[in-house]
């Protein structure tokens, strides 16, 4: 359950002083980091599934839901839906992962350049899922790829 302080405010600070505060997991309040407030938030670039088939699965989610195919072959598609952009890969290619934008990708490690011209490094998360940081300025060029078949 969550919960937040009263007013979600810390006494004795002006509003236009504090930090927004979120409702923590244990009923207290966690605040929000200096990047909230800049607006320099990394960007949850795309969500990348394992499918059997790609072409099978891009027609499965194109008759389901609103979206266009970004990119498009026989290992790999990118469909682009109004908030986010999923990935369909087949395994053994890519393993399915969360690709974040972030300036801070080559401080994971080295960059290595994809086949769609964006650069980026994998790493695991604390529980071992796959995570993409992809470089922002090759995204910025990439953002619209031919779709091929």
């Amino acid at each position: 359950m969550y919960r937040a302080r009263a007013g979600g405010l810390r006494a004795g600070r002006p509003v236009s002083e504090q930090k927004p505060m979120l409702p923590g997991v244990d009923g207290g309040t966690v605040m929000t980091s200096d990047a909230t407030e800049t607006g320099d938030l990394d960007r949850l670039h795309h969500v990348a599934i394992s499918v059997d088939d790609v072409a099978s699965a891009v027609q499965w989610y194109r008759e389901r839901f609103r979206c266009e195919i970004v990119y498009q072959d026989a290992t790999w598609a990118m469909l682009q839906f109004a908030n986010v952009q999923m990935a369909l890969v087949v395994p053994g290619q890519h393993p399915p992962h969360l690709g974040f934008v972030t300036p801070r990708a080559s401080q994971y490690g080295e960059l290595r350049t994809h086949r769609d011209g964006t650069r980026s490094v994998y790493i695991s998360d604390v529980s071992g899922n796959a995570v993409e940081l992809m470089d922002p300025d090759s995204v910025d060029q990439n953002e619209a790829l031919p779709v091929t078949n």
